[in-house]
């Protein structure tokens, strides 16, 4: 058997034209021994870091960690769109863009960043229409450390040959071989068209006079020969075409016709079946290990680099000013330091130092201070950050942390080294401000907006197929109903998990007997040999394929250089920021830092009331300095009359807030982090134990101390923590890694610290029983234990809102009819609220 690889591949990135999963390609490839696979999408890079990662997950020897090898060497490389020239975007019938398609493989490092050049370029210079081109002078400028073929019948040297003649293809081709000389192949491909054959019979002929190696590759877009009719039917959703529509194989399809594939031989073939079509030529199978050993094995993680970030030059380094700042900001917060405080902050600035953080901190400082010279309304804090008094002290929050009994070490893991997180709410209009300043700041090349991907989930697979099928719509609608109503459902366990039992969608998925029987009717009509039951298999083999790309509603990317030397990137018709190629999970992995810069319509409601109120009473009140103890505020919750405010106007909300009346600050953060699905259920026991009703009882009185507050109910993931450190002798790493444990149900990590806790408490005298007890319920119900730091961030956002309302109803309202003009129900429901107050409403 030959050695071969397949070197010309397109995964499902190769947007609605690749139907190829990339964890099916790496199994097929490791079943029949291949010793390496590329990745070849049209134009972009979207899949590559993923396709890298997935490699890595298939090491040769797993059990030794020092063994570096992979069963499958990860080639990454991309099918280029070249034109004659990228900046012309403006063409006619008669002068239309001519493309042609050219393969490109990274040798090393140095040709993976050409390749991220180059391609970040075809979207930034040379896009036009849905095609990201680059032209010649590109490729003269960034070919360094890349590997060139002859590619496909769509690419330049096999269309001047079959449009102008030998001749002319072979000047062509020696353009080619002059730059690329022992790393340009001849690429041969099979699929039985007859314009292939002639073309292969010069490019033999070339290759003998040139003396360059010949590559077999197939056109691969999809995994199974049985997958190229769900292939089809995802190029008719790209073209928006019936199957039906008779095929032309031209891009553009053509009056009457639609662009198709000429056959069903485009998918990944074995070495066998490869073997057998190149049977004549057996050097260009083996060939294919000539470029294997050529390319080095790449991986694509990389530290985070930060952006560069100034400071004064009676400071040496960021970590001494950072220290600087953060003290001086305590004596503004705190007045008198107290050993309690100073302790903190040196925990918290030695743990942000020695994660090399301090950057980080001062970055997020400088726009959030922009911010408020920019008369944009910021947030007091959301998330984990929110329990930093370094983020505190150095106004990135504005929660005190040690008043709280809010934790660092839920936002950063001394013992785990992890990116900080801190994402920032601003007001609607502001968020905009904010970025633009960041750009201004850094430089337009060195600022993005993320990618996302959107795939084809159930239902949308459903419809998607039954309109490319010409199913009628209303029987289209029919199946699709028939899919139940649970985020993440997937058609794969549908048609193919038990019913009930273990592991059954009743048991999983929890359906509940009305939708088990529509699962029943679906299986049904997919084992019928009808257009119904031909839609449904499709649907399945396309369900999860990615369908087109968005951006991410608030993250942004802040690079130390030109993006385009670290990540490829695109652009987005919908955005003025550069985009980037790889998505939001895996983009800090590349080595870049994520921001998330949030709109919240809240703070533009706050932000706008506040305006009104100094219009019409000549009051101007500090928001993030009134009273939390204002009994009318606390009168408002009390009856119910949320509506408006934040966090706190649901029917259900308001029914629980009647009961308990809230007269206290705790009594918000608590119910913001028990309304919610799974603790919801402890909210009567939290009533009845505030009110007397029932006593509050703990398991240890050693427990009091952090359970005093939420009357004997673990509300929180923070009170797990500081318990197991005070029952156990946790340190705040370990006690961070056990609420992480908890809320992901990591049984493995779970089973040994749970052995470890127990011995922690022997230790401390504690009674053993009652600890094996304690743990048996943080199990069971400390995955819906929260983040206090958020609830207490979003809890101050919500108290603000009410305490507008019960002391400026007029313009509070006014603040949120203005800022709800958009949306008629909810304009009309709060007009009623205005009414039910006895306040006029005239048009805006």
């Amino acid at each position: 058997m030959p050695d071969f690889s397949h070197l010309h591949v397109h995964t499902q990135y190769s947007l609605l034209d690749g139907a190829a999963d990339i964890t099916k390609l790496y199994q097929k490839a490791i079943k029949d021994n291949m010793s390496a696979l590329a990745i070849t999408d049209h134009g972009n890079m979207f899949g590559v870091f993923n396709f890298v990662a997935e490699a890595y997950k298939h090491k040769l020897n797993p059990e030794d960690k020092n063994d570096k090898r992979l069963k499958v060497k990860p080639i990454i490389g991309c099918e280029f769109y070249i034109t004659e020239d990228r900046h012309i975007h403006q063409f006619t019938k008669d002068k239309r863009d001519k493309r042609y398609h050219q393969v490109l493989l990274a040798k090393n490092e140095t040709g993976y960043k050409n390749l991220t050049k180059l391609c970040s370029f075809g979207f930034m210079e040379g896009m036009y229409g849905k095609y990201p081109r680059i032209d010649k002078e590109l490729i003269l400028q960034y070919h360094e450390g890349l590997i060139a073929t002859t590619c496909c019948i769509g690419a330049e040297v096999p269309q001047t040959i079959l449009r102008k003649g030998e001749q002319a293809g072979e000047e062509i081709f020696k353009w080619w071989l002059d730059i690329f000389g022992d790393d340009y192949y001849i690429e041969l491909q099979r699929h039985k068209i007859k314009e292939q054959d002639l073309v292969n019979e010069v490019l033999l002929k070339l290759a003998k006079k040139y003396k360059v190696k010949t590559i077999a590759t197939n056109d691969s877009h999809y995994v199974e020969r049985d997958d190229a009719n769900a292939h089809d039917i995802l190029l008719c959703i790209n073209t928006g075409d019936l199957k039906s529509t008779p095929i032309s194989t031209d891009e553009e399809g053509g009056k009457g016709h639609r662009f198709g594939f000429p056959n069903n031989e485009f998918y990944f073939k074995t070495k066998g079946e490869m073997s057998q079509i190149f049977h004549d030529v057996p050097e260009s199978l083996d060939n294919t290990r000539d470029i294997v050993d050529k390319v080095e094995l790449l991986d694509l993680k990389r530290q985070i680099l930060l952006p560069n970030f100034p400071i004064p030059p009676e400071f040496l380094t960021q970590e001494q000013y950072l220290r600087h700042l953060t003290f001086e900001g305590a004596k503004k917060r705190y007045m008198d330091i107290t050993p309690e405080v100073e302790e903190r902050l040196n925990f918290e600035l030695d743990t942000i130092e020695k994660m090399g953080f301090a950057g980080y901190f001062l970055i997020v400082m400088d726009f959030i201070q922009a911010a408020r010279k920019l008369d944009v309304f910021v947030g007091p804090g959301r998330g984990s950050a929110a329990g930093s008094v370094v983020a505190y002290c150095i106004d990135i929050t504005n929660i005190d942390p040690i008043k709280y009994d809010l934790l660092f070490e839920r936002f950063l893991n001394p013992d785990r080294k992890s990116m900080p997180d801190i994402d920032t709410d601003f007001d609607d209009d502001g968020r905009q401000k904010v970025i633009d300043y960041v750009v201004k700041k850094y430089g337009k090349n060195q600022v993005a907006q993320i990618i996302t991907y959107g795939t084809m989930a159930a239902k949308m697979s459903i419809k998607d197929v039954a309109r490319v099928m010409d199913l009628p719509l209303s029987q289209a609608n029919v199946l699709a109903k028939l899919v139940p109503e649970k985020p993440g459902i997937h058609l794969t366990r549908i048609f193919n998990a038990p019913i009930t039992g273990e592991d059954s969608l009743e048991d999983k998925e929890k359906l509940q007997p009305d939708q088990l029987e529509s699962v029943k009717e679906l299986r049904r009509l997919f084992e019928t040999d009808t257009l119904e039951g031909e839609v449904l298999h499709e649907a399945v083999k396309l369900e999860g394929s990615v369908r087109n790309t968005g951006i991410h509603a608030a993250g942004i990317i802040i690079a130390p250089k030109d993006l385009t030397e670290l990540i490829p990137v695109c652009i987005a018709k919908d955005s003025d920021l550069l985009v980037t190629q790889y998505e939001g999970s895996v983009i800090e992995s590349a080595g870049v830092i994520k921001m998330d810069f949030l709109g919240l319509k809240t703070l533009s409601i706050i932000k706008d009331a506040l305006e009104l109120i100094k219009q019409n009473h000549g009051v101007t009140i500090d928001i993030n300095n009134i009273s939390l103890d204002d009994p009318i505020t606390y009168e408002l919750y009390q009856k119910g009359e949320t509506d408006g405010t934040f966090q706190f106007e649901s029917d259900g909300m308001k029914k629980y807030l009647r009961e308990l009346k809230p007269d206290q600050f705790g009594d918000l953060i608590a119910m913001n982090a028990l309304y919610r699905p799974g603790p919801i259920q402890y909210i009567p026991q939290y009533i009845r134990r505030k009110h007397g009703d029932e006593p509050v009882a703990y398991d240890l009185p050693e427990m009091e101390e952090f359970l005093k507050e939420t009357y004997g109910i673990t509300v929180y993931q923070e009170q797990v923590m500081l318990l197991s450190r005070k029952l156990a002798g946790f340190t705040k790493g370990e006690a961070d890694t056990l609420r992480k444990a908890m809320g992901k149900k990591q049984k493995a990590v779970l089973d040994k610290m749970r052995s470890k806790f127990l011995e922690g408490c022997e230790k401390n005298g504690l009674d053993t029983r009652k600890c094996e007890k304690i743990w048996t319920d943080w199990e069971a119900f400390a995955s819906y234990a929260f983040n206090k730091s958020h609830a207490t961030g979003y809890a101050l956002v919500a108290y603000q809102t009410a305490y507008l309302k019960a002391h400026y109803s007029a313009e509070f309202m006014a603040a949120v009819l203005t800022n709800n003009l958009n949306n008629i129900d909810k304009l009309t429901f709060f007009m009623q609220e205005s009414k039910r107050m006895d306040i006029p409403v005239l048009g805006p």
